[in-house]
């Protein structure tokens, strides 16, 4: 069964062959019935599953709004089918996971930032994810339809996903300046894919999903979306393509492999100026209606770099050192944030004795809209007032991810996130003229895939 950073007809990188995903059933005798049951089926019948539990502790040691600890956990139910061998339709797949989330999330109660502390990060509740059909033609058309994730194929890393904070995974930029954070974790969207494969180091995507996965509301998306299942096919839509280059080898030695992404997306729907009032002047201003100017459309580019700059003699071809990079911009006048960047150093496999453990180092900006910041400017001058002025947010990330087993790892990991909020003032000064400080945050976690 294949993760839901990795599903299974998402990403062919991931699959090797007819062996299954690593799984702790694997590793221990007691489950040896289970290993063999999972791989006859899988073999004989096209079918998997697996569930994966990620449990993260973490805690603010210094900074946010409040100091504490907090533990948050999430169990993945995923199944996916090739049709071909369970029923006869050559081409065809379905697929489906579910999350379980508990817990607390540590930027939502004591960090109050955009740059989220954990990618598992959500409010309590049980959650449809992915839900969809894909057929493949000629083994180089895929289109796929239904409940789809963004996240799992669009202006990904595969060298970032070593990384805890959410922004490696769906980046901050996407996650604050699309409606409801876009049809990301934890949210999906209806929609449909087409992927083209014209050769082995090309790939072309380009989808549509409904462009808002909670729908219109003042109050928490999570909450107006708890369970996954709103389905909305009638918001206006947002269309994403992206274009992927594979180059190198581990086995020439002359250029070794890295991936080039380059994309775009646009939503059609209407947004709020983050400045001008309908009478197109400040919103801060006293003789304004408070009335934001509705903007039509809004739209963002982006590139992703993976490359690996060394790799272990006689190693599998992963193991080595990585090094990522993605860049991404917004217009200012209707995002909070236009522009976005992070960037991080891998290390898989050299630690001799240690093959399958990794470590590494990332960091990511996100630059606050010079409107937004321009908006807090005016507001203390209309207001006299001294509240601090937003700017932007950034987050270091160090982490060390050791395989305990086949299946099951441990990850202890260390942030440090600058400016909260994007420079906010901090709700526990009364006379707000105080900045949430700086958080450094530590803490561990565990992830067993069954």
């Amino acid at each position: 069964m294949l993760l839901a950073a990795a599903p299974a007809f998402a990403d062919d990188d991931e699959k090797k062959g007819d062996k299954l995903p690593d799984s702790i059933v694997t590793a221990l005798p007691i489950f040896a019935d289970i290993a063999t049951y999972r791989q006859q089926i899988y073999d004989q019948r096209g079918v998997q599953y697996q569930f994966t539990y990620i449990g993260d502790g973490q805690a603010n040691l210094s900074g946010g709004v409040r100091r504490g600890a907090i533990y948050t956990g999430r169990l993945e139910t995923v199944f996916e089918a090739d049709l071909g061998k369970l029923v006869g339709w050559e081409g065809g797949a379905v697929h489906f996971n579910t999350f379980a989330i508990h817990g607390r999330g540590l930027s939502r109660y004591n960090l109050n930032n955009i740059l989220t502390a954990s990618d598992i990060e959500a409010l309590s509740t049980y959650r449809l994810s992915e839900l969809w059909y894909e057929h493949r033609f000629f083994d180089k058309i895929y289109i796929r339809a239904g409940q789809l994730a963004a996240d799992q194929e669009f202006l990904t890393s595969k060298l970032a996903g070593l990384f805890i904070n959410g922004t490696f995974g769906w980046p901050g930029i996407t996650g604050v300046d699309l409606p409801s954070g876009g049809p990301a974790f934890p949210f999906a969207a209806p929609g449909a894919r087409l992927k083209l494969t014209p050769t082995d180091n090309i790939t072309l995507l380009a989808a549509v999903f409904d462009g808002d996965p909670a729908g219109p509301g003042a109050d928490d998306p999570q909450r107006r979306n708890r369970f996954g299942v709103n389905f909305r096919v009638r918001d206006p839509p947002l269309v994403m393509a992206e274009a992927q280059l594979k180059y190198g080898s581990t086995k020439d030695g002359w250029i070794l492999p890295g991936t080039v992404k380059i994309g775009a997306w646009n939503h059609l729907g209407r947004f709020n100026d983050l400045r001008l009032s309908v009478e197109g002047i400040s919103t801060a201003d006293p003789s304004s209606s408070g009335m934001p100017l509705r903007r039509r459309g809004n739209d963002g580019i982006y590139g992703v770099i993976d490359q690996m700059i060394y790799h272990v003699p006689g190693a599998e071809d992963d193991k080595g050192i990585g090094v990522f990079t993605r860049i991404s911009g917004s217009p200012a006048d209707r995002n909070l944030i236009s522009f976005y960047i992070d960037a991080g150093l891998n290390f898989t496999g050299i630690i001799p004795g240690r093959p399958d453990d990794a470590f590494g180092v990332a960091t990511a900006y996100a630059r606050i809209s010079p409107n937004a910041a321009l908006l807090d400017q005016e507001a203390n001058f209309f207001n006299m007032t001294f509240a601090p002025i937003r700017n932007y947010e950034a987050v270091i990330e160090a982490t060390y991810q050791a395989q305990i087993m086949t299946g099951w790892s441990i990850q202890p990991n260390f942030q440090y996130i600058f400016h909260p909020g994007g420079n906010i003032p901090n709700p526990n000064d009364p006379a707000g003229v105080n900045a949430i400080h700086n958080a450094a945050v530590v803490g561990l976690r565990s992830t067993i895939k069954f």
